[in-house]
């Protein structure tokens, strides 16, 4: 993708950088913000290849990059000499990553376009110094400089960086747009994309990571096998599933997020007797016979054990005992 047609929701965004775009009223810093995975570094990729695009210039930009022309090529092959993403080694982005990458080249002009473009993915990491770093440039920017600083974290910013910038925050998609671009483009199973779109949680770029992942794979049919025999399964079983599930270095969040899912389903079909909302459409005979064999009380438990279970887990709480007391919540409702 180049350009911002295909890029999927956040219009809101797309309409303000349409406007800017025509209006010629571009700022100098922009905060692109949202979750890993939702398109921060897409959006400001599409917006700076906009401005760089040699058929846009002279006033008359038409708010898509070309693709063709010299500049977009250069930019599509992550050749231009006038982007650069500001890169780290270490852990964080320090005081000598701003000087040397940012500081040092401002004022050094555009070799051959109208403007000279920063892009600072996981800014976040940018110690105190580093932002007050950034600051002197945010202060008396060149007229050409336009930078990107991509977030998880805004909150983490110098309320002095926060004022000199515009801040833009990437909203979720609905599920109906990320089951359909996996459906649709990505020629995924429905039953597959139906899973993929409800971890997601409206971010495209995880349901798609989803839709490849071996380990997730792995995750899922682990725990769908777990929650079909738990019932029938001794307290040695259990143990010897957690043992396995430590040893393989399972993601306990998708874990405990699956079984929060799957008990959701059985909550579901407990009141309406209807799978129009199920996630899990292709597991309906176990989940229609774990329902029957139910109760509200015992489902509403078994999804508070689930819960705890996170909560203790967030705080370093034993893993085995923590786990082995879901799972026998689990059993016994």
């Amino acid at each position: 993708m180049s350009g911002f047609s295909d890029f999927l929701g956040n219009e809101r965004i797309k309409e303000y950088f349409a406007r800017t775009l025509a209006n010629g009223q571009i700022s100098h810093a922009y905060i692109l913000a949202g979750e890993a995975g939702m398109g921060r570094k897409t959006l400001a990729k599409a917006f700076a290849m906009t401005l760089l695009c040699e058929k846009n210039a002279g006033g008359q930009n038409s708010g898509e990059p070309c693709g063709v022309c010299h500049s977009c090529k250069q930019f599509l092959s992550d050749n231009h000499p006038d982007v650069t993403y500001i890169t780290h080694e270490k852990k964080g982005i320090g005081v000598d990553d701003i000087r040397t990458q940012l500081n040092g080249t401002v004022q050094i002009k555009p070799y051959g376009s109208a403007y000279k473009i920063y892009i600072m993915d996981e800014a976040e990491k940018m110690t105190t110094e580093a932002q007050n770093a950034l600051l002197k440039t945010l202060e008396e920017p060149p007229s050409y400089v336009v930078i990107f600083l991509l977030t998880t974290r805004p909150d983490s910013f110098l309320p002095t960086i926060l004022s000199r910038c515009i801040t833009l925050k990437l909203k979720p998609l609905y599920d109906a747009v990320i089951h359909e671009y996996l459906t649709e483009r990505l020629h995924v199973g429905k039953s597959d994309a139906d899973i993929c779109t409800a971890f997601a949680r409206g971010n495209l770029g995880r349901a798609v990571t989803l839709s490849t992942s071996e380990e997730f794979g792995r995750l899922r049919r682990s725990v769908t096998s777990l929650l079909r025999q738990i019932h029938s399964m001794d307290l040695g079983q259990l143990v010897e599933v957690l043992r396995q599930w430590k040893e393989d270095q399972m993601d306990m969040d998708e874990c405990l997020d699956f079984m929060q899912l799957w008990y959701r389903d059985v909550l579901l079909f407990k009141a309406t007797q209807d799978t129009a909302g199920f996630i899990f459409k292709d597991e309906y005979k176990t989940i229609r016979d774990i329902s029957a064999k139910s109760s509200f009380h015992g489902i509403e438990e078994i999804l508070e054990g689930i819960e705890r279970a996170r909560q203790r887990l967030g705080a370093n709480v034993n893993f085995e005992l923590t786990m082995e007391l879901m799972l026998l919540t689990i059993k016994e409702n």
